[in-house]
């Protein structure tokens, strides 16, 4: 029986989408509502923003593609594991797009960006989305939504949310979700619908364990480990965090009002987030990523508490 091992690591990922140019067309193609469908694509080199620490790296793969028009746009595709990167794709995205005036030299030579995202954890929890797991976003009038900027897009799957229908309309894309969801280190029996369908099929053979070296396993191991550490930390800040901030928040509440007190709980979480990664050996860069605070924030947070 062969052994699997799961897509959503960013070592899989890569091998997968980051290697094979037909699979990452495919994914694309079948993810994004494009106006005509991309026959090629170009790899690009490295993200757009400093390296953090490596608890905190997540999966991207930078691509150029061309549609049957001979239409050209970049699309940023990742996958992260946490609301806290919500912050970073923005950034990423707008750079990838600002980035291109070095070759360009002409605002309207500037091509779309697409944020392809797959997020592995919920992040969309009110009860009107509860059931949706595609989420798309555009620049749009508030009055009137049907006027758009273009040049900017972001799509969010919530891949927890992701179950089946079997649209034939839709058939790649649910066979696409269904290989990121259903096949991981528990797979003993792979989907017949995966193994019927010769893209997918193929990148389940890049899944087996048997291809993969000792050095790559233990780089795969890392990763895991990595991503179960700053998740774990991130909701032990959540929890002590709320804790404290809403005994306090109460207080304050009484004295200032309800508004005010709220404020102040939400304070003392984002304080323990800050305290917990620096302790943890993040960097303030880092930091900031997780939290969306500012440098000069979170250096007052750690002055306070002796930690710089």
């Amino acid at each position: 029986m062969a052994h699997y091992l799961d897509p959503k690591n960013d070592l899989t990922f890569k091998r997968v989408f980051g290697e094979h140019k037909h699979l990452c067309m495919s994914l694309i193609n079948s993810m994004i509502p494009l106006k005509k469908p991309i026959v090629s694509i170009e790899y690009k080199t490295g993200e757009l923003i400093p390296d953090l620490a490596d608890v905190l790296r997540n999966t991207i793969v930078d691509i150029r593609c061309t549609d049957s028009e001979d239409r050209q746009f970049l699309v940023e595709m990742q996958l992260f594991w946490n609301e806290s990167f919500k912050s970073r794709v923005l950034l990423n995205a707008s750079k990838a797009y600002v980035m291109q005036l070095d070759k360009a030299m002409e605002f309207k030579l500037l091509k779309p960006v697409y944020a392809l995202n797959f997020v592995n954890d919920t992040f969309e929890k009110s009860i009107e989305l509860q059931n949706e797991y595609y989420h798309h976003y555009k620049i749009v009038n508030i009055n009137n939504t049907e006027k758009q900027i273009e040049g900017l897009e972001f799509f969010y799957i919530e891949l927890p949310k992701f179950k089946p229908l079997n649209r034939a309309e839709k058939k790649l894309h649910e066979l696409w979700l269904r290989f990121l969801t259903e096949i991981n280190e528990n797979t003993e029996t792979v989907p017949k619908e995966l193994l019927e369908n010769e893209l997918t099929s193929e990148a389940v053979d890049y899944m087996k364990k048997a291809a993969y070296t000792k050095e790559q396993l233990a780089a795969y191991d890392k990763c895991k480990i990595d991503t179960m550490t700053a998740s774990s930390m991130l909701s032990a800040s959540w929890d002590e965090g709320f804790e404290e901030g809403k005994v306090i928040g109460k207080a304050e509440a009484k004295a200032k009002g309800l508004e005010e007190g709220k404020a102040f709980g939400e304070a003392i979480w984002m304080e323990k987030v800050v305290l917990n990664c620096k302790r943890a050996g993040y960097t303030l860069d880092a930091i900031s990523v997780v939290t969306n605070l500012s440098a000069e924030s979170i250096a007052e947070i750690l002055k306070k508490h002796g930690l710089i």
